[in-house]
């Protein structure tokens, strides 16, 4: 693989259907093609919560996303390396997307330090000091081993002033170059030993956990041919500031052929139709047969809005989250909590138009009872149900695209959820 190119023959995207800034395609990896528009669910530690690899490929997931910061701390990447890299480690066959990380060490804002060359950081585990530079994060990300990884970038928080934004997307061109050369070099001449001891080290300079004489997991990560294929992803950054959107794009295609390209520094606390008015902007600036994956979104109506506007790929904790709390989202009734007492005796399913495990086999009133007993059951079941929710929200959206009716559906069905959820 050429330094100055990221771009691989293993990752592929065919553009099948448009209407309008809306995209069906497929997103081709070397563990399985991706149907987009597509929505990731994120086992930030190697699992989506409360469910099983076989379960989240029941509810029709192909692509899920695991977090750099959380894995890099525990268990450790050399030790999701030992154990087979993360596809063999959580005994999933499908494509896994890696974040940079970046999103966690820059939100612990009383407990980072920025510079340039990188972010000190201080674990809210048992509070270590450590240091993400660029180059360590490629390192990190190349031996936990998924399909896609993130480049690290700098996200400034939403509402930031003008002069704000463009700073982060200064350090984030800078940071993009560090990461496009050592992603090249690693691909080209594997990770040496001397990187697989010390990649990720400490913020004294201290290096990572030891590598295991004979480990044949790392040993291999030492030739070209033992690193996965993988391809790295920029992320555009520039706020809500459509000058700096575009100008950040164009910096960005202009240092390489990426195969993907990610929108982040938005849904972090920006007003609703800015954000529709930032990728509107975004969509003639991005090239049409390369995948774009929308940081961080995941609610029903965000979903469908982003689709429209041209987005691929999507990820958010929201569906497992607001299942831990009893919260599910429905087609007739919008977001519901089922702690409410009007589900006591309601021995409907909780969508009758949803075919997962939960709606198929349960009503409302069981799984009312077990939310207000904090019974793990009921976590697992509304946690199917919403993944499940957004993957028929998307799968329903590829059908439309290709029989140009999206527009018309998709307007219909954001009135009626809206109406619903008041």
């Amino acid at each position: 693989m050429d330094s100055a190119s990221p771009a691989d023959t293993d990752f592929t995207f065919r553009l099948d259907a448009t209407e309008g800034a809306a995209r069906r395609g497929v997103f081709g990896t070397p563990h399985g093609p991706v149907p987009t528009p597509a929505f990731m669910p994120v086992g930030t530690l190697g699992a989506v919560k409360t469910l099983s690899p076989e379960e989240v490929a029941e509810v029709g997931s192909s692509m899920i996303l695991a977090n750099t910061y959380h894995l890099f701390l525990r268990p450790g990447h050399l030790e999701v390396r030992r154990l087979g890299g993360l596809h063999g480690f959580m005994r999933w066959d499908g494509p896994i997307l890696t974040d940079s990380g970046g999103y966690q060490v820059f939100s612990l804002a009383h407990m980072n330090r920025i510079s340039d060359e990188g972010a000190e950081f201080q674990s809210h585990i048992d509070g270590s000091r450590h240091f993400f530079t660029p180059e360590s994060v490629m390192e990190i990300q190349r031996v936990l081993g998924a399909d896609v990884v993130m480049a690290f970038d700098e996200c400034p928080p939403g509402g930031c002033d003008r002069a704000t934004a463009h700073q982060a997307n200064e350090r984030t061109l800078h940071w993009l170059e560090r990461c496009r050369k050592r992603f090249g070099e690693i691909g080209r001449e594997g990770l040496g030993a001397e990187a697989l001891g010390g990649v990720g080290g400490d913020a004294s300079g201290g290096t990572g956990a030891d590598v295991a004489a004979g480990d044949h997991h790392l040993a291999a990560l030492r030739e070209p041919s033992g690193i996965p294929r993988q391809t790295l992803f920029p992320v555009l950054q520039g706020n809500v500031y459509p000058d700096l959107r575009r100008e950040h794009a164009r910096q960005v295609r202009s240092m390489g052929d990426w195969d993907g390209l990610a929108i982040g520094g938005l849904s972090v606390g920006e007003d609703k139709d800015r954000m529709w008015e930032t990728l509107e902007v975004l969509d003639p600036e991005l090239p049409r047969d390369r995948p774009r994956y929308l940081m961080g979104v995941g609610y029903p109506d965000d979903l469908l809005e982003a689709i429209a506007r041209g987005c691929d790929l999507f990820d958010c904790v929201a569906p497992t989250r607001n299942a831990r709390h009893g919260t599910a989202w429905t087609s007739g009734e919008g977001q519901v909590n089922l702690k409410a007492a009007r589900f006591k005796r309601d021995t409907r399913p909780l969508d009758p138009g949803c075919d997962c495990y939960g709606c198929r086999r349960f009503d409302r009133a069981y799984l009312r009872h077990l939310v207000v007993a904090s019974e793990a059951f009921g976590h697992r079941l509304i946690s199917m149900h919403n993944i499940r929710f957004l993957i028929r929200l998307a799968e329903e959206s590829r059908a439309r695209i290709a029989e140009g009716s999206f527009g018309s559906w998709s307007g219909e069905w954001l009135e009626r959820y809206r109406a619903a959820r008041g």
